[in-house]
């Protein structure tokens, strides 16, 4: 049993958002398009993620996100299964996640969650992003794809 609530907000902390897509124009691509859920304690806001409808019956989280001194708690794992239910409930058939290939604990967490990759899109954040953007000493230079089915 978790110690937080997950609620929808249309004031998503912006902060947070930024720690898991740190280029601000991405964000304000998607932040308006999709419903932020955030996990809370009391006033204080542990973590969120934006579900995006993307196609029929299937969404996708695109921000996924948690405090870094709340990381390693499960609340990224709560928040994944909140996402998977609220699709699920939605009567859509499949979510969808995406990470940079540098990502490595974050593709570990989505397939312990039970993600399975599907495609690369190569070479996305060189052609989207600035700025090169460095993970775990490694060049983050594709999006990695992964996708659940919801029975």
């Amino acid at each position: 049993m978790t110690d937080f609530e997950i609620l929808p907000t249309a004031t998503p902390p912006r902060d947070l958002l930024l720690l898991a897509d740190e280029y601000d124009a991405s964000v304000d691509d998607y932040i308006h398009r999709g419903v932020c859920y955030v996990a809370r304690r009391g006033d204080e806001t542990l973590g969120e993620y934006i579900l995006l409808h993307t196609r029929p019956f299937t969404a996708e989280i695109v921000n996924l996100a948690v405090a870094p001194a709340h990381q390693r708690q499960g609340i990224a794992t709560a928040l994944i299964a909140h996402a998977a239910r609220t699709a699920r409930r939605a009567g859509l058939r499949r979510l969808e996640i995406g990470t940079g290939n540098s990502g490595l604990g974050q593709l570990a967490l989505y397939e312990r969650c039970g993600f399975r990759r599907t495609g690369i899109d190569r070479d996305y954040f060189r052609r989207y992003y600035p700025q090169p953007i460095f993970e775990n000493g490694i060049e983050c230079r594709h999006m990695v794809r992964l996708e659940m089915e919801l029975p």
